[in-house]
């Protein structure tokens, strides 16, 4: 990794691509500590050290609703947006021809998302607004509840253009990033705090070392999730073509274990949030039934959490990935599975095939996304802060950056190849 990195740097276009998305990941971090005018600072850091959903909800957030900043909502209403917006595309058949239209298509669907993130975005400012006034940490009058709902909404717009300008002018996924960087920003405090767990006694130190331990192999585990590969062997009959022939070789399809990465746990817990955040609306006996029944540390939050996970998981290894289009083109190029016929057979095999696969990664994700609570309830610890879903962000973040950059190196190495061959007159006529 540091060896593509320094590689990348003594390229001037990869070089500011970098530089420019470290910028930006700077001012999203800067916007994260900008308060929001009205608010309790104190009272916000008293109701998260209670720990529940909120706790969580600001790990997406990196940090910025515990502050109440500007950038409180972080990614979250992009994030529904999007998953809304794949559902209609899956639901109605002329979003589903738009998505199909190319690039104009493309464009009209992602216009379609911004003004979906900005009513998102919108209706959690407030339910967040009349939430804290209930609790006392937001006291002022309506002009400064609009203040407030205002101020919320345009730092969640200005989020979702941060990730998107690093999608087109940086590195990487600009949405991945910003999720990876508000984690990444939080492990020293994490280390501190740990470090004052364990000095005062609060922790045990066995159990910080179980712990450790226990992330090391979650780790290894997510990286071997993320590189896993199911290889189903290819073999192409020759062809004839003039006074050449063509074909004759084996080669393969690489089935990744996790085709979908950490799409489904953050659209999972996206979706169990908004309840949560519905609730906040209703500061009687029937919000605290909802926010008790969708608190992480509740049955039915675990239950629904994996059920999620594991239809996201599907669901977006379907949206990505088409066996019809794959079968459709080996037999173009006179390509078969050993054993299996050329056509619809080949892609009902593939098909079962990722079927079985996705099954076992989506599990594998779930077990990760439960680490968190099944730590604070077997060994008593209060707060597990680098949990299992940051773990599996971060390394699956920081593998798709450096894919990239190898990515980029390797397009230029071909470049500068080609330009030496031109300034010799290799390809001279």
């Amino acid at each position: 990794m540091l060896d593509s990195v320094r590689n990348a740097m003594r390229l001037p276009d990869l070089k500011r691509r970098i530089l420019f998305t470290l910028g930006v990941l700077f001012v999203f971090r800067l916007g994260a500590h900008i308060p929001t005018p009205g608010i309790d600072g104190t009272a916000m850091s008293r109701l998260f050290e209670q720990g529940g959903v909120l706790g969580f909800l600001d790990l997406f957030a990196g940090g910025a609703l515990r502050r109440f900043s500007i950038f409180a909502l972080g990614v979250g209403p992009y994030i529904n947006a999007s998953i809304v917006m794949q559902l209609l595309v899956v639901v109605f058949p002329a979003l589903e021809k738009l998505q199909k239209e190319g690039e104009e298509g493309r464009k009209k669907i992602v216009a379609y998302t911004r003004w979906s993130t900005v009513g998102f975005a919108a209706v959690q400012a407030l339910g967040l607004s009349f939430w804290l006034r209930g609790l006392g940490i937001f006291s002022g009058t309506p002009w400064d509840l609009l203040l407030v709902v205002a101020t919320i909404t345009t730092g969640s717009i200005g989020v979702m253009w941060l990730g998107e300008i690093i999608s087109d002018h940086g590195i990487g996924n600009g949405i991945s990033l910003l999720i990876f960087a508000g984690i990444v920003a939080r492990i020293p405090e994490a280390i501190v705090q740990t470090w004052t767990s364990v000095s005062s006694g609060q922790m045990n130190f066995l159990v910080l070392l179980l712990a450790l331990v226990l992330m090391v192999a979650v780790v290894a585990g997510c990286i071997l999730l993320q590189e896993g590969q199911r290889r189903l062997p290819v073999q192409y009959a020759k062809r004839v073509v003039g006074n050449k022939v063509y074909g004759g070789q084996s080669t393969f399809i690489p089935l990744r274990v996790n085709q979908s990465g950490v799409i489904p746990i953050i659209f999972a817990s996206s979706v169990l949030l908004l309840p949560y955040t519905i609730a906040r609306f209703f500061p009687g006996s029937a919000g605290a039934f909802i926010q008790r029944t969708f608190s992480p540390n509740s049955l039915v939050y675990m239950v629904l959490y994996v059920a999620l996970i594991i239809f996201f998981a599907y669901f977006y290894t379907a949206v990505v990935f088409n066996p019809v289009d794959v079968a459709n083109n080996m037999k173009k190029y006179g390509g078969f599975i050993l054993g299996i016929r050329p056509g619809k057979p080949t892609s009902d095999y593939i098909e079962k095939v990722m079927i079985r696969i996705t099954l076992a990664g989506a599990i594998f994700l779930s077990l990760i996304a439960l680490l968190p609570n099944l730590m604070t309830q077997i060994m008593g610890i209060n707060t597990f802060y680098f949990g299992g879903t940051a773990i599996l962000i971060v390394v699956g973040v920081a593998l798709d950056t450096v894919q990239q950059i190898e990515g980029q190196l390797l397009m230029r190495h071909y470049e500068g190849i080609l330009k030496r061959r031109d300034r010799a007159g290799l390809f001279k006529l």
